[in-house]
Parts: structure tokens; sequence; C-alpha cells
């Protein structure tokens, strides 16, 4: 059967591209025309790899400080150069070493990732170092349907041998202790999606960083400045100023204190996930400080009773 295929992205995957949330990208096409898409035979709206990449100038337009209405009719060139970037940037496709065949295929079948491509691909990730060693490519993308810990030293392998800027693991089943071992080794992990389009919205966000979580904090929280009880004290001072912020801070300061100590347990609880939960306790540690800053000063400003430390 000789079935037409339409080349584009849907909305969706268009707008992540840009970095946009869909919502705002259907406001500014409803207020401000910003695009003139083809449709699919089934009446959804298609972006070619180049409106994906004006959408994204216009998105860095508007976070420089330009209204949209002012910069929505504008063509590529004009955008570039009012961002500042060359024309042509961002509007190469991404060049990838594939790990799986079938993944590789859905790729080239589905014609819907103009911004992808492939530059090699190994069958099956156990002879994946050698099939790709000296590969240079943009993003190594790799799908291991079941994938298990001992997927990870070949992994390791892998990455030494091809140079590339990011990588990318799809899974469709896994457990939660190797998604997070392949994460600290820095890979994108994900399970593998249905839409071959989106596949380019996980290569572009492990490329550029985007929605990569911050690192948690390294250095360990100090101890508590203030008690359960000095907090409530606090809570109920009297104050200058016509609000409750007071009793609010005091409120978070003794949630935070005690999801950090629920975390601590469960750290040592939960052999498997005890380094995942080290991290929110130290994080948990972390913002109750900063927390306890902001009442110092609070307490300092409106003449509040300080417990002596």
């Amino acid at each position: 059967m000789d079935q037409k295929l339409v080349k584009g992205y849907r909305s969706g995957v268009a707008a992540r591209l840009a970095g946009l949330p869909v919502e705002t990208l259907r406001v500014w096409e409803r207020r401000y025309g910003v695009s003139d898409t083809g449709r699919s035979p089934q009446g959804q709206r298609l972006y070619s790899a180049e409106q994906v990449h004006r959408l994204g100038l216009l998105k860095r337009v508007v976070d420089q400080g330009h209204a949209i209405g002012t910069v929505a009719t504008m063509g590529v060139e004009e955008l570039a150069a009012l961002a500042g970037v060359l024309p042509s940037a961002g509007m190469q496709p991404l060049k990838l070493a594939v790990v799986g065949s079938a993944l590789a295929q859905r790729l080239n079948a589905a014609r819907t990732t103009p911004l992808l491509d492939i530059i090699r691909v190994s069958p099956q990730l156990s002879d994946a170092a050698t099939t790709l060693n000296g590969i240079h490519a943009d993003v190594l993308l790799i799908e291991a349907p079941e994938m298990t810990a001992d997927a990870l030293p070949q992994i390791q392998a892998l990455r030494r041998a091809v140079t590339a800027k990011a990588a990318v693991v799809l899974y469709r089943f896994c457990d939660s202790a190797t998604v997070r071992r392949l994460r600290e080794h820095g890979c994108l992990v994900a399970r593998a999606p249905s839409d071959a389009a989106e596949v380019a919205v996980l290569c572009n966000t492990a490329l550029t960083g985007a929605a990569l979580p911050p690192a948690p904090p390294s250095e360990p929280a100090t101890p508590r400045r203030l008690s359960d009880e000095e907090l409530a004290t606090l809570a109920a001072a009297s104050t200058s100023i016509n609000c409750e912020c007071p009793r609010h801070l005091a409120d978070i300061l003794m949630m935070l204190s005690s999801f950090e100590r629920y975390s601590a347990q469960c750290a040592n609880r939960n052999a498997t996930d005890a380094a995942m939960h080290e991290d929110l306790a130290r994080s948990a540690g972390h913002a109750r400080m900063l927390m306890e800053d902001a009442l110092e000063r609070l307490a300092y400003a409106e003449g509040l009773p300080m417990p002596a430390r």
C-alpha cells in the first residue's frame, strides 16, 4: 500500500522542541498568527523543522523582553538578528549514533523527525562499542527494551567508544535503581515513547540540558537552629506588620524539618533507595537553612524574641 507520509511535528512536539508550553503556542497562534502550518490528513497542525526553529527564536526574543505582538510576523533572519544568533543556528539536524535496529527503523519509517540525522546504527547493545567505535555524534541514542543492571558496563564502554555530546537511553521495562545509576552517569533516561517524533524532544533536551534537574547539594546541612517549641513561640508573638508571615514561616520550617528527618529515616530503612533519600534529606536541610535565615531577618526587623543560639 502506498501510504502518503506527511513530514512534520505535531503542535505538542513542536512546542517542546522550541522550549514553549503548548498552551503558549496556542495563544500565540490564536492572537498573533505566529505560524502558517500545514495539516495532516487527520486535520492536525504540522510544523516543519524551519517553523520549529522560528518558534524557538520567537521564544528567545520574547524572553529578552520584546513583546510577542511586535515580533510575531518577523522572519527568521530578523528574529535571529534581534536575538543575536546566526540565522542558521539550530536548523541543522542532530547527528545520532543509534543502538537498536527497531528504533532506527521506526525513526526512518515515521519521517516525522526532520531534525534527526542517523549517521550509524548498531543493531544491539552487546557489540555496539565495537560497531560504533570512533563515531562522532551529537547524541548517542540507545534503546534497550528490557534494561537491567547488566547493561551498565556495556553502556559505559559504549560511551567511551563514541564521542557524543549527550546520551539518551530508552527502555520499556527497567528497575528504578538502574535508572538512577544511569542518570548519575549523565544519561537522560526515559520510557520509550510510542510516537517517534517524541524522540526528537528527548534528544534536544539531552543536548541542551533543558529540564535536567540541578545537582543536589553536596555539603550536609547544619543542625536546626530552632526547635518546634521555639518556632511555636515565634509564631504566636505579636508583630507590627499586618500579616501572619511569622506563623507561616514557622509552619514551613516545622514541615521541612519533619521531612528532613523522615527522609533520613527512609535512607536507613531502604538500602536500595538510600542515595536518593540521602539527597532528599540533604536538600530539605538546605531549604530549611534558607527559611531559617528568612525567619531570622523577619524577627530582627520586627523585634521578635529570637532564642539564643
